[in-house]
C-alpha cells in the first residue's frame, strides 16, 4: 500500500508547496531515479484529491528548479541527476506507480490554450463577410478579367487613390496616389526600403525595446542595426544624435512594445534632427486607428515639411491580418530612386485583395469598419484593464494603455518570463514577452508581457485573466 494519503500533508503551508517538497525528498533520496516519468497532472490531482492548479504549481516549481523536465506531448520526467544504480523502491515510486493507473489514458495530452492573449489578433465575429464576399465577387466577373493578370508594381491605381484620401482625412498624411507603395506586409515594405537605401555598412537605429519583426529583416539584409534607448516620452533624441545613423525606424503613436505616445514637441524635435542630420524616418503607424480617449494622434508625416519621412502603415490591425496588406508613403525625392531601383520588382500583395479593399473603401465600409470596431475594441480594452487590476493589482504595472490592440504588463516574479510562460500555458492561458524586443535586455526585477485583448470576447477576456491569477499567484 502507498505509505501517503490523499490528503498526504500536514500544516498551513500551501498544499502546492507541501506536494513540491515531497517530490524534491523523494528525487534527492534516489527514490525517484533519473528518467521517471510523472502522472500526469489530471492523474496525480485525482488520486489526491486536490485541484489540477496544485499539481501544477507544484511541477512548475519542481520545473524551474530544474528537478524535472518537460518533453513535448510526452509529460514531465526527472532529469539525469547522474545515477546509474538500481532503481530503488521508495514512497515516491509507489505514488507514481498508484496515481498512473488512476487514468485510462496511456499519455497525457498538452493543456488545450483555451485564452490566447497574442497582441496582433483581431476580432474575427465582427468582420464584414457578406460586405467584403460581395466586392471580391464582383471583382471575380468575367468582365474583370483583368485582374487575372500582373498588376501595377506599386499597388492597383483606384486602390491608392482611396488610400491617399483616407491618410490625408484621418491620419493627417499628405500624400498622393504616385507616392503610395503597396505591398504584402510590413516587412516586405522595409526589405524594399533596405535596397533602397543599400545594404552595404548602413546603420539604422530602433527603438530599444522595439518590433523585433523588422529588426531581423535589417539584420539579414546586413544593416548595422543600433538600438537607441527609450526615454519617458519616446525615442531619446541625444542618443539618438549620438549615434550615427542616418536612418531610423519608430513607432511614435503607441511604440511597440511600451505604449508610449510621442508629444508634438518631441515629434518637431525629431524632424529638426532629420532635417539637420539630412537623415530619413521611417514612421511605422501599425495601429493608430486605435486611440480610446481623445482623437487619434496625427501622424509625424503630416508635420514634415522637408520630406525626411516614410510613412509606413498596415491593414492587419484594423482588418484581418491573412490579407498580408501594407502600404508606405514615399517622399517625391526618394520615389524617383524608387523607380530608378526598384522598377523590375512586381507586386507581392494580391490584385484581387487590392480591388476587393479599393471597392470597400470607395463605398464608405472602411471607415464604418474602423468607428465600430474601435468602439468595440474600447470595451475590450477596459475590460482587461479591469481584469488585471482586480486580479494582479498588486503585483504589476500596466503601461501603454489607452491606445492599440495590446497594453504590457510589467510582473513582480522571481520566475523568469519564460518560466511564468509556461506557467501559463499548463493552465490554458497564452501569453507572450518581450523579452526578444530587447537588443540588450536590461535587468529591472521585473519580466514584461503583452497583453492582446482584440481576439476574445469581454467574458473570455475576464476569465482568461481570473484563471491566471491561480496559475500565477505562487509566483507572484
Amino acid at each position: 500500500m502507498l505509505d501517503i494519503s490523499p490528503r498526504f500533508v500536514e500544516g498551513n503551508e500551501p498544499l502546492y508547496l507541501q506536494l513540491y517538497r515531497y517530490f524534491c525528498t523523494e528525487i534527492q533520496g534516489r527514490r525517484l531515479v533519473s528518467g521517471t516519468r510523472l502522472p500526469s497532472v489530471r492523474a496525480l490531482s485525482g488520486f489526491l484529491q486536490v485541484s489540477k492548479t496544485t499539481v501544477e504549481s507544484a511541477y512548475h516549481q519542481l520545473l524551474a528548479e530544474g528537478y524535472i523536465e518537460s518533453r513535448e506531448r510526452s509529460g514531465f520526467y526527472v532529469v539525469d541527476m547522474d545515477w546509474d544504480g538500481p532503481m530503488p523502491s521508495g514512497k515516491g515510486q509507489q505514488l507514481v506507480e498508484m496515481a498512473c493507473v488512476q487514468t485510462t489514458a496511456p499519455t497525457p495530452s498538452p493543456v488545450p490554450i483555451q485564452y490566447d492573449f497574442h497582441q496582433a489578433r483581431v476580432d474575427p465575429d465582427h468582420f464584414p463577410f457578406d460586405r467584403w464576399r460581395k466586392y471580391t465577387n464582383q471583382c471575380m466577373q468575367e468582365e474583370n478579367k483583368h485582374v487575372l493578370y500582373y498588376g501595377d508594381r506599386q499597388g492597383e491605381p483606384q486602390l491608392r487613390e482611396e488610400l491617399a484620401r483616407y491618410l490625408g482625412r484621418a491620419r493627417g498624411v499628405q500624400a498622393t496616389p504616385e507616392q503610395i507603395v503597396i505591398g504584402a506586409g510590413t516587412q516586405v515594405m522595409i526589405s524594399l526600403l533596405g535596397f533602397l537605401f543599400g545594404t552595404r555598412g548602413q546603420a539604422v537605429a530602433m527603438e530599444e525595446p522595439g518590433y523585433h519583426g523588422v529588426r531581423a529583416v535589417f539584420s539579414h539584409l546586413g544593416y548595422d542595426v543600433r538600438p537607441i534607448r527609450l526615454a519617458e516620452d519616446g525615442i531619446d533624441l541625444e542618443a539618438l544624435g549620438e549615434s550615427g545613423a542616418k536612418l531610423v525606424y519608430i513607432t511614435p503613436s503607441h511604440q511597440d512594445p511600451s505604449g508610449i505616445v510621442m508629444p508634438y514637441a518631441k515629434r518637431l524635435k525629431l524632424l529638426q534632427w532629420a532635417k539637420q542630420a539630412g537623415s530619413y524616418i521611417m514612421e511605422d503607424d501599425y495601429d493608430g486607428e486605435f486611440r480610446y480617449h481623445g482623437k487619434p494622434i496625427p501622424s509625424l508625416q503630416g508635420l514634415d515639411t522637408q520630406g525626411r519621412v516614410i510613412y509606413l502603415g498596415t491593414f492587419s490591425k484594423a482588418l484581418l491580418p491573412s490579407i498580408r496588406m501594407s502600404y508606405m508613403v514615399l517622399p517625391h525625392a526618394l520615389l524617383a530612386i524608387y523607380q530608378e531601383k526598384l522598377a523590375d520588382f512586381d507586386q507581392s500583395a494580391s490584385r484581387i485583395h487590392q480591388e476587393t479593399l479599393a471597392l470597400f473603401m470607395k463605398n464608405g465600409d472602411w471607415e464604418r469598419h474602423i468607428r465600430k470596431m474601435r468602439t468595440l475594441y474600447r470595451k475590450k480594452h477596459g475590460a482587461l484593464l479591469h481584469s488585471l487590476q482586480e486580479q494582479l493589482g498588486g503585483y504589476i504595472q500596466i503601461k501603454g494603455q489607452d491606445a492599440g490592440l495590446s497594453v504590457t504588463v510589467e510582473v513582480k516574479s522571481a520566475s523568469t518570463s519564460q518560466q511564468l510562460t509556461q506557467i501559463a500555458a499548463a493552465s490554458g492561458i497564452r501569453v507572450y514577452p518581450t523579452a526578444h524586443k530587447w537588443i540588450h535586455p536590461q535587468d529591472n526585477g521585473r519580466v514584461a508581457f503583452q497583453f492582446g485583448f482584440g481576439g476574445q470576447t469581454i467574458e473570455e477576456i475576464e476569465a482568461g485573466i481570473r484563471l491566471l491569477k491561480c496559475a500565477w499567484e505562487p509566483y507572484l
